[in-house]
């Protein structure tokens, strides 16, 4: 397998140098038997290691083997998960104090960095799947729409695919946004094996986020940056803002080997697995609704996906996530025929009703009383969410997982909210509001 930055730190390890620097295990054996060997792997930047945030040395042939499989012009190798690429993209693109096109259904970073760049957001709504219970693809003439009504606007930020794996025409909302003088940012955080797959569900984007230690074999908070027309040295100055100024060489270096691994052997795996995953959704009742699916997220309806899940549980299946309709499954190149019989076989002996539950409304709209930035950063206190009528939100409130807000920093919190997390069995229920 052909992973050049794992190979420099193997080579450079076997040379059994003096370690007089950082870390302090000093490559010995870490007093854990699961990750004692980790520590040989695990330098500082030094010469042969290269450094993440300087041009040259392996991790940057790393970085330009990922930017080719993936099919853009570049790759920022990113160790604090996708949080810190979206913190650096929507830098890159929107800078500070200009108003954004956002999609509703963003994760918690993208508001965060609302705060951190003091941007004003303009709400993108997502179209609501009735049949599922969850919101379908971005519409590109929504776009289309909002752009026009704010032709200030020079950066969209959406999230495709979503937790539920739900695809959005990417290429032609990227159109859209070009041919009104913007840049497109694309949180696609659970798209990092369908970039390696040669899938066409990025193209035309500007800026891609996407968490390889999601859908691929590697380790948390491993998560890459691609893109291109910028500055590459202005892209790796921007990430050094967001990241830890002493990245992990592992995490660095699980991202070259999961790379490796998709080029040689990881491709017909995860084929297989969307073979299965297909045979999957014919057994058991799946999103009916006539969209792009991703080839390997498998998401079940239930009209109790919280007993569904415990169920699983009992028997030893840990799904991803779950809420009042949905139990979710992330399947991977790395989940084995074993694996997927167990789980075949779980949901076919469970005493729980699976298909469609009643009808919910889509998410409420907030009232917004002020901005992203005031909200998270003003004095705030945790109270029980049942007592938070009329109270403004310092936070998001989000079922986590998927971390996706009904309510956004800044937002009311009224009757019809309330009602809402009544619906959909929202499962955290201390919230923070500002005083």
């Amino acid at each position: 397998m052909f992973a050049p930055l794992y190979t420099a730190l193997r080579q450079f390890a076997d040379t059994d140098p003096l370690r007089l620097h950082m870390p302090g295990h000093k490559g010995k054996p870490l007093p854990c038997p699961e990750l004692a060997q980790v520590s040989r792997l695990d330098f500082t930047e030094l010469r042969p290691t290269g450094n993440l945030y300087e041009a040259g040395g392996p991790i940057e042939e790393a970085q330009a083997l990922w930017a080719e499989a993936a099919g853009f012009p570049f790759c920022q190798f990113l160790t604090g998960g996708a949080t810190q690429g979206v913190h650096t993209a929507m830098t890159l693109c929107a800078g500070e104090k200009s108003n954004v096109l956002i999609d509703r259904g963003s994760h918690r970073s993208v508001f965060h960095a609302l705060a951190l760049l003091d941007l004003e957001p303009v709400y993108l709504t997502r179209p609501w799947l009735g049949e599922d219970n969850i919101t379908g693809p971005i519409c590109p003439l929504d776009v289309e729409a909002a752009l026009s009504c704010h032709p200030e606007i020079k950066t969209v930020c959406i999230t495709s695919p979503t937790y539920y794996g739900v695809i959005s025409d990417v290429p032609s909302i990227s159109h859209i946004v070009h041919r009104h003088g913007g840049r497109l940012i694309v949180d696609g955080a659970h798209g990092a094996h369908l970039a390696l797959l040669g899938k066409d569900v990025f193209r035309g984007a500007d800026l891609v986020v996407t968490s390889a230690h999601k859908t691929l074999p590697a380790l948390g908070q491993a998560a890459v940056l691609l893109g291109g027309g910028f500055d590459r040295d202005k892209v790796r100055c921007t990430a050094a803002i967001y990241g830890s100024s002493s990245p992990s060489y592992p995490v660095m270096a699980s991202l070259d080997l999961a790379r490796g691994w998709m080029m040689e052997e990881g491709r017909a795996a995860y084929w297989q697995t969307a073979d299965a995953v297909n045979r999957l959704r014919i057994s058991f009742p799946g999103i009916q609704s006539n969209v792009e699916l991703d080839i390997t997220r498998f998401t079940v309806n239930s009209p109790d996906g919280f007993a569904l899940a415990a169920e699983l549980e009992g028997l030893g299946i840990y799904p991803e996530m779950k809420d009042s309709g949905h139990v979710v499954f992330i399947l991977t190149g790395c989940d084995r025929e074993a694996d997927l019989l167990r789980l075949e076989r779980g949901l076919a002996r469970s005493a729980q009703p699976l298909g469609s539950s009643s009808p919910l409304p889509p998410p409420p709209e907030p009232e917004r009383v002020c901005s992203p930035r005031r909200a998270l950063f003003a004095p705030s206190a945790a109270i029980p969410l049942e007592h938070c009528e009329g109270r403004v939100s310092a936070g998001q409130i989000a079922p986590y997982p998927p971390g996706i807000p009904v309510v956004a920093p800044g937002e009311r919190i009224s009757k019809k909210e309330l009602s809402y997390f009544m619906q959909i069995g929202y499962n955290n229920h201390g919230v923070m509001i500002m005083l």
